[in-house]
């Protein structure tokens, strides 16, 4: 297990008894560490100011006792936003139909981007309907390195508290 899975294990529980899920955990930097938290409300409700200050005091405290990162880090909290990215299968089902963009570890059909619409998960794959008419890609969930949602008309529609 890897760092970022023990500070997920660590934050994750942490966060859902306070009202939030963790959305990622990232750890970055060589001189100057980065551990950066985006998490959101379970209610459905919008991320604000507050929330992440509060959460920062929350995680700030756990970190100091159970001290997961070797020397020093800056703690970073966030929200994810519109562009929200989707890291978990369930996330690639809970936003299936808005435009997505999925980046893969290896060449798919010639290609490592692809942008449209998300079908969904179906077993171990992505289903993506291409913009480009190149119809439905099956993209194995294992070579994603990176996905998130589009800023489109229909995601900026959507009602703030979302059904959970």
């Amino acid at each position: 297990m890897g760092q970022v899975e023990v500070m997920e294990g660590l934050i994750g529980p942490t966060l859902k008894g306070e009202g939030y899920a963790l959305v990622r955990v990232r750890l970055s930097g060589e001189r100057r560490k980065t551990l950066q938290v985006m998490a959101e409300r379970l209610d459905g409700e919008a991320m604000t100011v507050d929330d992440c200050a509060s959460i920062s005091r929350v995680l700030s405290a756990l970190l100091d006792v159970e001290d997961p990162v070797s020397g020093s880090y800056d703690l970073e909290v966030s929200s994810p936003g519109l562009d929200r990215p989707l890291i978990k299968k369930e996330d690639f089902t809970r936003y299936a139909g808005f435009e997505v963009e999925v980046r893969t570890n290896a060449l798919l059909s010639g290609t490592r981007r692809f942008c449209g619409r998300l079908v969904g998960v179906m077993g171990t794959t992505v289903g993506v309907d291409l913009n480009d008419s190149g119809g439905v890609i099956q993209i194995p969930f294992v070579e994603i390195c990176e996905a998130k949602l589009v800023m489109a008309e229909d995601l900026v529609a959507v009602p703030r508290k979302r059904d959970r």
